[in-house]
């Protein structure tokens, strides 16, 4: 059996740069862009289906230190953890294309988020993929969830307000199945 080293992600011992409140807030966010590397790729020569997943997950981290989580902040025994994901793959993607993430905050309460990823082509702007996630704000000593503090909430809060008129995607918040068809 094959040793798989501890995941990493790009934004790993980046710091969180502050936040101005006068500053405009883009909507979406575009966090986070990459190319894919020969590592993602599988055995039919597209990027892996565990790499999707990799690869929304550094665009939230890119998100995270955006609004204040960063390695300090998990160092005071807080963080968000995910408890809700889904992933649509709408077309393949092979190595050494490139990726742009997007991020919408489509939802936020006292304790979670509900968030939404697209992943484009880089270059012919194609959408590749899309994901919706809910987190929840935890006190990893206490190992239970627990309210964002107000300073967390108010950068959210606005997040989510600049994001209120954004048009929802039309995958956001569909279920999963088999469509049939007449019986």
């Amino acid at each position: 059996m094959t040793e798989i080293a501890r995941v990493t992600s790009p934004y790993e011992g980046i710091a969180f740069q502050g936040w101005d409140a006068s500053r405009p807030i883009p909507a979406p966010l575009a966090l986070y862009e990459c190319a894919v590397v020969p590592e993602w790729t599988d055995y039919n020569g597209h990027m892996s289906e565990s790499i999707y997943l990799y690869v929304f997950g550094n665009s939230s981290d890119a998100f995270f230190r955006f609004f204040g989580i960063d390695e300090a902040y998990r160092d005071s025994g807080f963080s968000l953890y995910t408890i809700d994901t889904r992933i649509r793959n709408l077309a393949e993607v092979s190595e050494g294309e490139p990726l742009r993430l997007t991020l919408e905050l489509v939802d936020l309460d006292e304790k979670r988020l509900h968030i939404f990823h697209r992943m484009q082509h880089g270059a012919t702007g194609a959408e590749l993929a899309v994901a919706e996630q809910v987190l929840v704000h935890v006190d990893m000593r206490e190992g239970r969830s627990c309210k964002l503090p107000p300073d967390l909430y108010a950068r959210l809060a606005a997040i989510r307000a600049a994001h209120a008129h954004l048009p929802c995607h039309p995958m956001l918040g569909t279920t999963i199945g088999l469509k049939r068809t007449g019986s």
